[in-house]
């Protein structure tokens, strides 16, 4: 039964009424349109217009959860918003400012990187623990951002000694024709997902001073073939675009005091047909491994434009 008005929060601190608001009411327009019904902050109180029980009790649930994070002076976004509503209306925990607590890096501006989603939470304790990760899932969920992020801070720490970045060179339903340029130039279209996370993370000139020492090396996967790799965090990007004796191939490269982190979407396999993608069949293959792990994720866990989410769950409907 819906009430034509229902109070939900009351008493609340203006300032902090003013952080869940939005700029210019962005954050109370969101609501609305998830909760398809009015929302009003009126005299320190939030009030559902025309509402049902259910809508009242999510409301309550949401903003106490946005609550908990302002307090610990943690800024909100409406991705944060979204994603604290998804996680109530499936009957899940939040714990949105448990996550964001969660820093494991910096970028050069000193904004702290924190996994935004239980799901890259899991895939971050994953990395941790595991001398080997895989992490599966649609475009947008920071797969290789984070594998990226706790990869520099190990180098930054000295715990490992080189990072070295890898994907296989095939092109995504286009035909590039005969790049010009030596082989760096022919390959590096396909490593710029990689680079732009590297200068987020470090300066251009120190990235180019470390690639020049060897300390970060980004490569093609075909320039992974009779190498150990010691001492070093190894990501294989766009995995879903290699063979599997490629990802054989990649695996056995492992050397000691090393770590690697596979990440890929098996929705966006752009081998030829007839060719099968090696990270299909890895999770059979190598399942009841300790030292392996696989994280599976989810439109949930899309960091992108909220509207990317809604793109990935319509495709996985037709699919």
């Amino acid at each position: 039964m819906k009430n034509k008005q229902t109070l939900i929060i009351e008493d609340l601190d203006d300032v902090m009424a003013m952080e869940l608001i939005g700029f210019q009411d962005k954050n109370l327009k969101l609501m609305e349109e998830l909760f398809g019904c009015s929302i009003v902050y009126r005299d320190s109180s939030f009030i559902m217009m025309e509402a049902d029980d259910q809508q009242k009790a999510v409301l309550e649930k949401l903003i106490g959860a946005l609550i908990h994070c302002l307090e610990k002076k943690i800024r909100i976004s409406q991705r944060d918003i979204i994603y604290a509503y998804r996680r109530i209306m499936q009957g899940k925990e939040v714990h949105l400012d448990t996550l964001m607590m969660r820093v494991i890096g910096k970028t050069i501006s000193g904004k702290p990187i924190a996994p935004k989603t239980m799901g890259q939470m899991e895939f971050v304790k994953a990395m941790e623990k595991k001398d080997i990760v895989f992490a599966i899932g649609p475009a947008g969920t920071g797969k290789t951002y984070l594998a990226v992020v706790y990869a520099v801070e190990l180098l930054k720490k000295g715990i490992i000694k080189k990072i070295v970045l890898t994907r296989p060179a095939v092109e995504a339903g286009e035909n590039l024709g005969f790049l010009p340029g030596d082989l760096k130039e022919k390959v590096d279209p396909y490593l710029i997902p990689l680079y732009d996370a590297l200068y987020e993370l470090l300066s251009k000139e120190t990235c180019e001073k470390y690639m020049e020492k060897g300390t970060i090396e980004i490569a093609p996967l075909a320039y992974m073939r009779g190498r150990t790799l010691e001492d070093a965090f190894v990501i294989l990007d766009e995995a879903q675009n290699t063979t599997p004796m490629q990802m054989k191939m990649f695996l056995t490269r492992l050397g000691f005091n090393s770590k690697m982190v596979i990440t890929g979407d098996i929705t966006q396999v752009d081998l030829i047909r007839g060719k099968r993608s090696g990270l299909l069949d890895v999770q059979k293959i190598l399942s009841g491994i300790q030292e392996i792990a696989f994280c599976l994720l989810s439109s949930d866990d899309v960091i992108r434009h909220p509207l990317v989410q809604k793109i990935i769950e319509r495709y996985e409907e037709m699919e």
